[in-house]
């Protein structure tokens, strides 16, 4: 498997594990607010980063307040736009400028940037499974192997 193919399967695992955790947040009836605020992040990390790889401007704050149908929209529209991204990518050692939140300026290479986007998202999803369960809800098992084991990334 190239790096590409690589990244590809690792988007599919990203998109599958967000609306696992959508899908939990929708049995438990009312997620706790913190999960909410997590998934959100999440969400709008991954649209943070897409638009500086692409060299455009920050639609969305880093800690958006959505709804979980909010979460629900954005969880479904961004799988597409990263497969279109990921399908025009030339070449994963390309360096990428960018200002961070922070106002300062960076650059790293895209594998780099789409690697920190794939532990970036689970990273959060530990954290929103941790406050699933001591709120007393069953978390989403998002787990990587989980997903290979079950079929639902190839």
């Amino acid at each position: 498997m190239d790096m590409m193919e690589y990244f590809r399967r690792m988007f599919t695992y990203d998109d599958w594990a967000n609306r696992e955790v959508l899908t939990g947040f929708a049995a438990a009836g009312a997620p706790p607010q913190r999960c909410l605020e997590l998934m959100a992040h999440i969400l709008s990390a991954e649209r943070l980063w897409l638009e500086r790889l692409m060299g455009q401007p920050q639609t969305l704050p880093v800690w958006p307040q959505f709804t979980a149908k909010e979460c629900e929209t954005q969880a479904a529209e961004l799988p597409g736009r990263w497969r279109q991204y990921l399908d025009s990518l030339g070449d994963l050692e390309t360096m990428v400028a960018y200002r961070n939140t922070q106002g300062e300026s960076w650059s790293s290479r895209v594998a780099d940037v789409l690697t920190h986007v794939i532990m970036h998202s689970v990273y959060h999803r530990g954290q929103i499974a941790t406050s699933m369960r001591i709120a007393g809800f069953q978390p989403a098992n998002t787990d990587f192997i989980h997903s290979t084991r079950r079929g639902f990334v190839k």
